[in-house]
């Protein structure tokens, strides 16, 4: 009986079915170590390295970078150390074996053994061990052993497949692995089709940096002749042009200049915002603010403690939580019942999630009993978050376990906006920019720093008047901020 092991996609988090393969780190062949990162896949929340619950020889990649792949499905066959297996010599054509799928226990049972690893992997299984630069240990096999779960022999390459895992070998830069360590550079080098290997890089030791791939994208190319070629799709050949031409619009008549297909964080989020606005009879309220205190109570501050002062949204985070206290019901979640029947529960605690616009779409990580933090932990978690999720790396429970939201659109330039709220969650807070406008301070006409507080909340869990005194709360802690937080 085959000693191959097969390890399963594992559950990358809660909610999450499905991922898309970025990039393979080892190649069929490879000799790998326990822990040592096999692939980059990117789920609809985060950016993750998956390493290998095995060691031993890769015989078989259960996939192609772009392809999505499902939880539970083989990822990687390993020959495990000391096993041997027969060679099979590459042919013209093979015709593909349908194999069973490994048994899920080993790998749920290794990840639950890991689950209190390091929290350098961010999936909930592996040891530090897995974190090294050097990820090959030798060249790609021609030839490669067989790969089974029931004994059937496997091969997995043929000369297509040789030849794009040279391509994608090529884009890891052999002998310079360490050039290119952003996997979203990497990403958006093989999007562009930017050859990495001769790129000199601007960061230290050459590394290459995004602003690397951005100036070569940006330079104009000459353009060339397309040359079709035939492509075998589901059984038909068609003819497929090097030069992806989208083709003509038949509603408007306008030539379409690119199809981008709506996946990762994009389709989660389209999902997410569709069935807000589809479940949710929501209402919105806003006010003028002057902010003008907080502005002055903040810039005292960083003058006796320029490198230790909160930002002004860490203030306001304060004053929502404060507020969230005294009006309960906006911290809320509206769940269906077996029977149909649906119930409003309610937390002890408040996990504030706050809006991040990065790279991959905006974000909204969470800061876990945000009610028990003070404006400068709370700066200091705002500070942390936001560097997690533009590189990428945010756990599932950062991006999931929000129970009010928190907006900062005057980041943007703008005054107000009324969004659409973070569903499951039934509220959502909006901060517009913060700017001089006039006036009127005891009966006398001045210019003073005002910006404007929007919220959004779900009608069925509370009236108008929760709602605005909510709101109402939070823009009195603003305007007189100084005496507030003395209270808080």
């Amino acid at each position: 009986m085959s000693e191959t092991k097969v390890f399963l996609l594992p559950d990358l988090g809660e909610g999450l079915t499905e991922a898309e393969l970025v990039n393979w780190l080892v190649s069929v062949g490879d000799v790998i170590r326990v822990d040592q990162p096999i692939a980059e896949v990117e789920t609809a929340k985060s950016m993750v390295e998956v390493p290998s619950p095995y060691a031993g020889t890769v015989t078989v990649l259960h996939g192609e970078p772009g392809q999505t792949l499902d939880v539970g499905k083989p990822l990687i066959s390993v020959l495990p150390v000391g096993a041997t297996a027969p060679v099979v010599e590459p042919v013209p054509v093979v015709e593909p074996v349908e194999t069973k799928p490994a048994e899920t226990g080993a790998a749920a049972a290794y990840r639950e053994e890991e689950k209190a690893g390091s929290g350098n992997v961010l999936i909930g299984y592996g040891t530090p061990g897995g974190s090294g630069t050097a990820r090959r240990t030798r060249a790609p096999r021609t030839v490669v052993p067989t790969s089974s779960t029931n004994d059937h022999p496997v091969v997995e390459r043929d000369a297509q497949k040789a030849a794009d895992d040279l391509l994608l070998l090529r884009t890891r830069v052999p002998g310079k692995l360490g050039a290119v360590i952003s996997p979203l550079v990497r990403r958006m080098a093989r999007e562009h089709g930017v050859d990495l290997g001769g790129m000199q890089g601007s960061g230290d030791s050459g590394l290459i940096m995004r602003r690397d791939v951005e100036a070569v994208i940006s330079t104009p190319v000459v353009e060339s002749s397309p040359v079709a070629e035939p492509v075998e799709t589901g059984g038909s050949r068609q003819a497929r042009s090097t030069e992806a031409v989208p083709g003509t619009d038949a509603r408007t008549g306008l030539g379409i200049s690119s199809r981008t297909p709506v996946k990762g964080v994009r389709k989660a989020v389209a999902a997410n915002m569709s069935r807000s606005r589809s479940e949710i009879p929501e209402a919105t309220v806003w006010v003028d603010v002057d902010a003008t205190a907080l502005v002055e109570l903040r810039a005292g501050l960083k003058k006796s403690d320029p490198h230790n002062t909160p930002g002004l949204l860490a203030f306001i985070a304060r004053f929502v939580t404060a507020g969230l206290k005294r009006f309960p019901d906006l911290n809320t979640r509206i769940e269906t019942t077996g029977d149909g029947s649906q119930e409003i529960v309610a937390f002890a605690g408040i996990n504030l999630g706050f809006a991040a616009q990065t790279d991959r779409g905006l974000m909204v990580p969470s800061i876990r009993n945000a009610d028990k933090l003070s404006a400068r932990e709370l700066d200091a978690e705002i500070r942390r978050l936001t560097a997690v999720v533009r590189d990428g790396k945010a756990t599932p429970e950062e991006l999931g376990s929000g129970t009010f939201t928190l907006n900062n659109y005057g980041v943007f330039g703008v005054d107000g906006s009324a969004a659409i709220i973070n569903h499951p969650e039934v509220a959502i807070l909006g901060v517009g920019r913060i700017i001089d406008k006039p006036w009127v301070v005891d009966g006398e006409l001045t210019v003073r720093k005002v910006t404007e507080l929007t919220l959004t909340f779900d009608h069925r869990v509370c009236d108008g008047g929760t709602a605005a005194g909510f709101l109402r709360f939070v823009a009195d802690c603003v305007e007189n901020s100084g005496s507030v937080l003395a209270d808080l």
